[in-house]
């Protein structure tokens, strides 16, 4: 197959339509279902079950797709390498980061470094602080943003700054009045946290841990800003950040935290096994400096 083959399928397969593919593709619907009917001869089996207009990937299907996704991932990857080559200052950083840190730390560091490097390209993509982790160490990601820190030999790890943790308590609770608290004050209370891949909760099992008990988990989220809504109905209470922008939602009181882990590490990790491309050296060192 071709790189134009691996596109066109990997999108056929995507939108499960020729009429919404081909829309996408500038292709007309018959040269569209040409080069399907040409592929599955070519391979000796159907790669969709038909349902009207609709297709939906068999079991061969799903089998190309994921080896298409992978190799179109790889001739991309290749293609912006060799642009890097020719043009060291017009290439592209593959930057991952949590999804908390896309309201204010990301679009800081990506202001700043334009300000003097313009003609260099992000691609974005947000997810969990262990699934960054992954995508970092597969090459789908040249650099991440997240926290706490991983507990992994393989990835290097660049210090960016501390955030304050606290406990977010609807208004009127019985610890709402206090100026600061340790965790332990809070552990009869039902937790609202993250999702187990996730670093707040990573964070609080520890920070819990080290109080001695095992929080009462009533609801996981995959979002801060539901977490602390939830606490707002009077649902339970979260462990939080505290951003130098936070904006908390009404009818809650953040209450600082007391001890040795009453804070969050932000960090940049990368391969070391891998070579970084010019810009994204580039960007590495322009947001160590900032640090």
């Amino acid at each position: 197959m071709l790189s134009t083959d691996l596109k066109w399928f990997v999108v056929l397969a995507e939108e499960g339509q020729v009429t919404s593919a081909a829309d996408i593709l500038r292709l007309s619907q018959p040269t569209l279902s040409r080069r399907l009917a040409r592929l599955e001869r070519q391979l000796g089996v159907e790669l969709f079950d038909r349902h009207g207009r609709r297709l939906r990937l068999n079991q061969h299907g799903r089998l190309m797709f994921e080896h298409a996704s992978r190799a179109l991932t790889e001739l991309t990857n290749a293609e912006e390498r060799i642009a890097t080559m020719i043009s060291p200052t017009a290439g592209t950083v593959r930057l991952d980061f949590l999804h908390s840190f896309g309201t204010w730390l990301i679009p800081d560091l990506i202001r700043g470094f334009r300000a003097e490097a313009p003609q260099i390209r992000f691609a974005l993509h947000q997810d969990a602080a262990g699934l960054l982790g992954e995508r970092v160490r597969s090459g789908h990601a040249d650099l991440a943003v997240v926290s706490p820190r991983p507990d992994a030999a393989d990835l290097q790890w660049l210090l960016l700054s501390r955030q304050p943790l606290a406990l977010a308590v609807p208004t009127g609770h019985r610890l709402a009045d206090r100026p600061a608290i340790d965790l332990g004050d809070a552990a009869d209370e039902p937790f609202i946290a993250m999702h187990p891949d996730f670093g707040m909760r990573r964070l609080l099992d520890e920070a819990a841990g080290g109080a001695g008990f095992t929080p009462e988990i009533v609801f996981e989220s995959s979002e801060l800003a539901t977490a602390t809504g939830l606490v707002s109905a009077g649902l339970g209470v979260a462990l939080v950040p505290v951003a130098r922008v936070a904006r908390w939602p009404d009818g809650i009181v953040v209450i600082p935290i007391r001890g040795a882990r009453a804070a969050r590490e932000i960090g940049m990790i990368w391969a070391p096994d891998r070579p970084l491309t010019p810009p994204v050296r580039r960007f590495r060192d322009f947001v160590a400096r900032r640090t």
